[in-house]
């Protein structure tokens, strides 16, 4: 198949890019993490949320953090607010979809916890709105992107906004994957040396 391998250096060619800015973006992966690790360390707890594809990324990172795979690492509770079918329908009949993911945040969460929003456009209006109540109520807000970053990545209810500048969204997916897994393995880090989690530690 003489297409072949023309074909494959333009598929590898899409994910080089968004591959090297996810190295590049280093720092504020890190300054993410050390944010989650003290909240983890007061207490506080994981709220993940996405739709269709970025749902199963929510519950894949709360199952990361509830049943750690490397065995030693200790399990941190989080919660995906994607799993409850009852409570998304109900919600979602009563209210409209929109209100899907702030509503149990409203509802759940506390001032010391996380809220976990995963957007491939940056542009899903029920993921906006669920990380400006977690910013309401207090709590740390980080946001998954892709594309531009959209209007999640330009909103003040946004703490942390990690943005995987690609267009395609199978590249977003495969790179919010590594940087998810980083963002556990890193949490770990800080969390397991509570001496490094003063503000102002990571360099």
């Amino acid at each position: 198949m003489p297409w072949a391998p023309g074909q494959m250096a333009r598929v590898l060619a899409r994910r080089e890019a968004p591959g090297r800015e996810l190295a590049d973006a280093a720092e504020a992966i890190a300054v993410t993490c050390h944010s989650m690790a003290v909240r983890f360390h007061r207490g506080g707890r994981l709220f993940t949320f996405g739709n269709g594809g970025a749902a199963t990324d929510a519950q894949h990172i709360a199952v990361e953090f509830v049943h750690p795979v490397i065995m030693g690492k200790r399990a941190l509770p989080a919660l995906s607010l994607t799993g409850d079918v009852a409570t998304l329908t109900g919600v979602g009949a009563a209210s409209g979809f929109g209100d899907v993911f702030a509503h149990q945040l409203h509802y759940l969460a506390e001032a010391a916890d996380i809220a976990l929003g995963i957007s491939p456009d940056g542009r899903c209006d029920n993921v906006l709105k669920g990380l400006e109540t977690a910013k309401e109520s207090g709590l740390l807000t980080v946001a998954l992107l892709g594309g531009d970053g959209g209007r999640i990545a330009g909103s003040p209810a946004v703490d942390h906004a990690l943005v995987v500048r690609s267009d395609d969204h199978k590249v977003v997916k495969e790179v919010h994957v590594t940087m998810y897994h980083v963002l556990w393995e890193l949490v770990h880090v800080f969390f397991e040396r509570p001496s490094v989690l003063a503000t102002g530690a990571v360099a």
